[in-house]
């Protein structure tokens, strides 16, 4: 059932039993909600929605926190969508993801100089997690936008649509804190481009604060204005590394205990389980927590903790899917979105070192890792000489043993390659 729980001055507060309910109705029939309580109180300009499960949950609920509820102003949907899971005080830090768990503090603070604030990594690293707690610890008083480029778009398109653009400049212009995910999204798109640089160039001199997330760094955005690159890295640019295993074993125990906590569940796992996973599923922290959620399903179907034997079983696909098989190919792939790079950049004619050295890495482990011969390798790098391997190769080995970044580097690669 959907309730009416509370009533402010330009707005209303509905409940919904659970999460689907509220994005169901939120998607199909929220315009029209809108429209029927418009005409019983004109004053009212949006509605607000709150997940009551129980009884018990809604006397806790805390009304004060307006960036807390999802959000809906008219016919601009799917704003604002904060998980109230997702905030600082349950997000793991280690050493590969500290300095942009502190960057994300810090804007949250009036005097930050972090401006625009632009976080990157490959998928399932948390960058998501991170925004969402930024707009949750915002202070009260500031207008908060956290918004998806993708939602942004349908905003963008919908009201050029009902000619109603001037609304949404106004709208989208007027927030303190402007939080997008995925801006990679905007790629090709030239007319939501212009958009988005007209909005951030405004939201920059009314000296609102910018948080932007991607899949690669400003420099690596594919087709998108040089001068959007530019202003994205005007401010402090921060990658977010892969979790080494202690930071893994971390993770899956607070998520562990999160899932005992919400679902009242007396489930209970063995440190070798922590560790076969953690050590198992490294290719992003949202597969291994699926990998947990699924051995937690085998742990309530048979009222029995699995051993690490049960585990490789019922995880044959996703260990599968984490072993490929290694050639040159899969070499390149990794190496050129370790250091954020385009593949065909990284294997272009360019002499750059920032390009060399990613290059000179592959070939040294294409030629440890695969069968492939010396002027096999350097056909697969767009026809390269075989001596160029052979000096790629003794380049690297000496890097290894005086160069404690080139080594961690390697190492980190090697982790996600096998």
């Amino acid at each position: 059932n959907i309730n009416l729980k509370k009533e402010f001055n330009h707005y209303v507060v509905l409940t919904a039993p659970t999460r689907f309910v509220r994005d169901w109705i939120v998607s199909r029939y929220a315009d029209k909600m809108l429209d029927i309580i418009k005409t019983f109180k004109k004053s009212i300009q949006r509605i607000e929605f709150f997940i009551e499960e129980s009884k018990e949950k809604s006397d806790k609920i805390d009304f004060r926190r307006d960036s807390q509820i999802s959000s809906i102003e008219n016919s601009l949907l799917n704003y604002n969508r904060f998980n109230l899971n997702n905030s600082f005080d349950n997000f793991m830090v280690g050493e590969s993801n500290e300095l942009a768990y502190t960057a994300a503090r810090k804007v949250c603070n009036q005097s930050s100089h972090y401006n625009p604030l632009f976080i990157y990594s490959v998928v399932g690293m948390g960058k998501t997690h991170l925004l969402n707690a930024i707009g949750l610890d915002i202070e009260n008083s500031k207008q908060i936008m956290f918004i998806s480029a993708e939602r942004f778009m349908y905003h963008f398109i919908r009201s050029i649509k009902s000619n109603d653009m001037v609304k949404f400049k106004d709208f989208f212009r007027k927030a303190n804190v402007f939080i997008i995910d995925d801006i990679q999204f905007v790629a090709g798109k030239e007319a939501m481009q212009e958009e988005f640089f007209h909005t951030f160039n405004a939201l920059m001199e009314r000296g609102s604060q910018i948080v932007v997330a991607s899949d690669r760094s400003p420099s690596n955005l594919d087709r998108v204005q040089g001068r959007i690159k530019s202003r994205l890295s005007g401010g402090l640019v921060i990658d977010i590394q892969p979790p080494d295993l202690n930071l893994r074993i971390k993770i899956l125990r607070s998520k562990f205990e999160d899932i005992k906590k919400n679902f009242n569940e007396n489930y209970n796992l063995n440190d070798e389980v922590f560790k076969f996973l953690a050590t198992e599923i490294t290719s992003s922290i949202r597969e291994m927590v699926g990998a947990l959620n699924r051995v937690l399903a085998f742990s309530k179907i048979n009222t029995k903790s699995p051993n690490i034997y049960e585990c490789k079983r019922i995880l044959k696909d996703f260990i599968n899917d984490n072993k490929k098989s290694i050639n040159v190919e899969s070499i390149q792939n990794i190496v050129a979105v370790y250091f954020n790079l385009n593949i065909q950049e990284m294997l272009s004619p360019r002499r750059s070192r920032s390009l060399a050295r990613p290059r000179q890495i592959a070939m040294y482990l294409a030629k440890k890792y695969t069968t492939n011969s010396l002027p096999e390798i350097g056909r697969k790098f767009s026809n390269r000489d075989h001596t160029t391997v052979i000096h790629a190769v003794k380049k690297i080995n000496e890097l290894i043993k005086n160069d404690n970044e080139i080594k961690h580097n390697i190492t980190e690669i090697i982790k996600r390659l096998l």
